[in-house]
């Protein structure tokens, strides 16, 4: 398995794991400390600290995978055509509304703020298409639905999209 990712998402996880490394010393010293405070068995500091101390490596070992086994993209489609950081403003016909959604990389996927991951339903749906067309979004074998494309404004990598804590 592998994930489809820009060098802007590969930049912004190694700055991630550059700055968990650097705190890995400050996360040593409070399990050091807290290991001084006597009895390890009824000691919430030493395994609060131990369980902070795993947390940031396990991220850093997640992140480090994730730059491993990336695949490189870049966002770049045809004029007219939806595309990665292209904002899509959306008709949904059941609904009868409308609403704008950018797609971008699995890594900057952040549903409240309108990110929609190009490998989602929706964004795997809308990807490649153009204004005016229907498409069908299939969420499941049972449940889908409609959406128009009423406008695409075309977008480049944007480095100030933070990427998921996931």
């Amino acid at each position: 398995m592998y994930d489809e990712l820009t060098e802007v998402d590969i930049k912004k996880m190694q700055d991630e794991i550059d700055e968990r490394k650097a705190k890995n010393a400050a996360l040593r010293e409070n399990i050091r400390a807290a290991r001084e405070l006597g009895d390890l068995s009824e000691n919430d500091e030493y395994r609060s600290a131990k369980r902070e101390f795993g947390r940031n490596n396990s991220r850093i070992r997640y992140l480090e995978n994730m730059i491993r086994t990336a695949v490189v993209i870049k966002a770049d489609s045809p004029s007219g055509v939806v595309g990665l950081f292209d904002t899509v403003e959306l008709y949904y016909e059941d609904d009868d509304e409308t609403s704008e959604i950018r797609l971008v990389t699995t890594l900057r996927n952040d549903v409240l703020s309108g990110n929609i991951s190009k490998e989602s339903p929706l964004g795997k749906a809308i990807m490649g298409r153009r204004v005016g067309e229907r498409v069908f979004v299939k969420v499941s074998d049972r449940v889908g639905y409609y959406v128009v494309i009423k406008s695409i404004k075309k977008g480049e990598d944007d480095s100030s999209l933070p990427i998921s804590a996931f």
